[in-house]
């Protein structure tokens, strides 16, 4: 895992060199929505993607997490499947119903069932490399998110330079990120991590958690600024030092929302003493959304690493896709 996550810039180019050769077998349809599906380490991108092309999207771009799909999914549908080792069978149920509503159907994975479902049914299929944990593959796949949207028209190439700009930022700043990574692992040791951000890096806050549950096998949660002030905030009661609060920042969030943070901070202190603030660094929303992700992962990995636990392994996934294999 650790060589997975040093890896995390080379993937992105990899990606980069993967997005350009896809080209979509049928131009000139129309769209009126985009519908991406996928779970755990191969949905995540698509959650990201959606919230850090919103601004510029042409047309709406929804995420969908289980075995069923929305009404609205019809011909005018962009349906992109995602899943790592393409035998997802949430997405794969997915899929089927999005195929028999007519809807333009990509696959990104790295073979599986549903390369075989894209062969059989002449639907697009972007392979990646496969062989690794789909939560240490995000480097592959969620670039190819973006490619895909942008070779339908739906939002332009300028991610592609932001991406080529996130591989500098990442390298030139490796070791500091790894510094700070183990610096705030030694206050989330042996705590309870809640995880709070600004409101378009839900994705992102969510992508945190669920490496720390799965690399650290710690249980967490995450919410998201301004929401959490209408609801968990209130939740604030008890002093418990088994808590701490990590806030995933940026210079450029909307000025409330950087108020809130900081009011914020004074009712956490009344509860626990470990709130930690975590600054990204970046030009753009998907280079500071890239580095967010690249120091959670080193956080997640050094947590698990303090733990001992074995960081790859996630047996209890595996046990519960095999009792669901004998329905």
């Amino acid at each position: 895992m650790k060589q997975l996550i040093i890896d995390f810039t080379n993937q992105i180019s990899k990606a980069i060199v993967i997005g350009n050769s896809y080209a979509p077998a049928e131009k000139g349809r129309k769209l009126s929505n985009v519908l991406i599906s996928g779970l755990g380490g191969s949905g995540i991108g698509g959650t990201i993607a959606a919230e850090v092309v919103a601004s510029e999207a042409r047309i709406p771009i929804t995420t969908n997490n289980g075995y069923f799909i929305p009404g609205f999914v019809d011909d005018e549908t962009l349906f992109l499947a995602c899943s790592y080792s393409g035998n997802t069978e949430e997405t794969i149920s997915a899929a089927e119903l999005a195929h028999e509503k007519g809807a333009k159907i990509v696959v990104i994975s790295s073979g599986g069932k549903l390369k075989e479902m894209a062969e059989a049914h002449h639907w697009d299929y972007v392979g990646i490399p496969g062989g690794q944990p789909p939560r240490a593959s995000f480097g592959l796949s969620f670039p190819e998110v973006l490619y895909v949207l942008h070779a339908h028209g739906i939002i332009s190439k300028k991610f592609e330079k932001e991406l080529e700009a996130s591989i500098k930022l990442l390298d030139d700043n490796e070791a500091a990120i790894q510094k700070e990574a183990l610096d705030v692992t030694e206050k989330l040791f042996g705590k309870i991590p809640i995880i709070y951000a600004a409101d378009g890096f839900g994705g992102v806050a969510t992508r945190f958690r669920q490496q720390i549950n799965e690399n650290s096998k710690m249980l967490c949660w995450h919410h998201v600024i301004p929401e959490m002030n209408h609801n968990e905030l209130v939740g604030w009661r008890t002093k418990d030092e088994n808590l701490a609060v990590i806030l995933f920042r940026n210079t450029t969030d909307f000025k409330n929302i950087q108020a809130r943070m900081d009011i914020n901070k004074g009712t956490f202190a009344e509860y626990t003493n470990t709130t930690v603030e975590v600054w990204s660094k970046g030009e753009s929303d998907l280079q500071r959304a890239l580095y967010l992700i690249h120091i959670g992962d080193w956080i997640s990995f050094f947590l698990g690493e303090k733990k001992g636990v074995d960081i790859t392994e996630v047996k209890v996934i595996d046990h519960l896709k095999g009792e669901l294999a004998k329905l």
